[in-house]
């Protein structure tokens, strides 16, 4: 069921997957994954709920290593070099591998104290080059004039769509090579939700961004390509396109249609 990788014509990806399976416990939630993303453009990630595709996000940036008793068996390359190593610095890999969750998550403090934490964090102690990457960040995710006026106010203040686009800002702060994306709108209104897919649309000319959504119509509006799972298995993998409109597999096809899910 699993995809030949070499059917899909992936030159440099940013980011390979080779017969991985992970493990809660005695369980296995991811069979056999193998998957390229290509750099600088969006992949989705589909499925119903339960199927695996957050699992999978989450080995990405190895933030699977909080949860107890699991398991990661297989390759992850990052530009080549393995995720997993013991040798990697996980603190590093989640400044090269950025991720944006499900529930906004601001820190109480301010805005700006939001923004420059992850340089904080790196020892970076000079004001300028902290200002100066605070507002390329909240430019970068089109907060910037929303907020300029109030840097030093706390980021609970803030709506719930912008709250979100705050978090991209952290995340982009540190110059990540890639961006994961945990269902970034689902607890957005549809006016946020355009908000951030417009942003999504403009990040992709700088950074690989993986997402996972359950909204068919937002991952054939943002993604370049898409990937379905469904039990722990990827059954399908290949452009956006492609896939909502002539899927290979006919189980793909009922998901995308709205037959199961």
């Amino acid at each position: 069921m699993t995809p030949k990788t070499s059917d899909i014509a992936i030159t440099d990806p940013v980011i390979e997957a080779d017969k991985l399976h992970f493990y809660y416990g005695s369980s296995e939630a991811l069979h056999d994954i193998n998957l390229r993303f290509p750099r600088k453009q969006v992949t989705a990630l589909i499925g119903p709920s339960g199927c695996g595709k957050s699992t999978f996000l989450r080995c990405l940036n190895r933030m699977n290593d909080l949860i107890d008793n699991t398991q990661v068996v297989g390759s992850i390359r990052l530009n080549g070099t393995e995720v997993n190593s013991p040798n990697i610095d996980v603190i590093e890999l989640r400044r090269r591998v950025g991720m944006v969750f499900q529930k906004s998550n601001p820190f109480p403090k301010t805005i700006f104290e939001n923004v420059i934490y992850g340089l904080r964090i790196a020892g970076i102690k000079n004001k300028a080059v902290l200002e100066e990457t605070c507002e390329k960040a909240l430019r970068g995710s089109a907060l910037w004039d929303e907020v300029k006026d109030r840097l030093h106010q706390s980021a609970l203040g803030l709506s719930g769509g912008q709250m979100q686009r705050l978090c991209i800002a952290r995340a982009i702060a540190v110059n990540p090579e890639v961006i994961l994306m945990d269902e970034p709108c689902s607890a957005l209104d549809p006016k946020s939700t355009a908000r951030v897919e417009e942003l999504i649309s403009e990040l992709r000319e700088n950074y690989t961004i993986i997402i996972v959504t359950h909204n068919m119509q937002q991952a054939a509006r943002v993604s370049d390509h898409t990937a379905f799972f469904f039990e722990g298995l990827l059954v399908e993998y290949g452009p956006t396109k492609q896939m909502f409109l002539k899927p290979k597999h006919k189980q793909t096809e009922d998901y995308i249609t709205g037959r199961f899910g």
